[in-house]
């Protein structure tokens, strides 16, 4: 059975998509720590992170640097944290999350939620921005 984040790549979930390439996809975090969390996801289905191959792993890495950098320009924010725990879904992915300080960076914090309108304008923003 495919994971949710494979089920979003192929168009059968609805995401808050903030960008795409050919082999990777970036949408917003429906459960995000902070207002601009963002996953970034390989479309090919591995779960673990460090199973991708060193091919998909820079295109990951290298997508999520410009990614970063447009929620930079749109977020408020001190700096982009990076993560990747892997145990939520088994579909190897980035968590970019924009912080000011360390204590927000924690899976442990409840979670934010934001309307649909603001979904899409926050991602919609970040898009424009890349």
């Amino acid at each position: 059975m495919p994971s949710i984040f494979t089920s979003i790549v192929n168009g059968e979930i609805p995401c808050y998509k903030v960008a795409e390439s050919e082999t990777c996809l970036a949408f917003l975090d429906i459960n995000p720590l902070t207002k601009g969390h963002t996953l970034v996801i390989p479309k090919l289905e591995v779960d673990y992170f460090y199973d991708l191959t060193d091919e998909v792993l820079s295109d990951v890495m290298v997508f999520s640097k410009k990614v970063a950098k447009a929620i930079q320009k749109v977020i408020p924010c001190e700096r982009v944290g990076v993560s990747v725990i892997g145990l939520e879904v088994p579909h190897a992915h980035v968590h970019l999350i924009p912080f000011h300080k360390m204590s927000e960076l924690s899976f442990a914090n409840p979670k934010l939620k934001f309307s649909h309108e603001e979904f899409t304008a926050i991602a919609n923003s970040i898009s424009a921005n890349i």
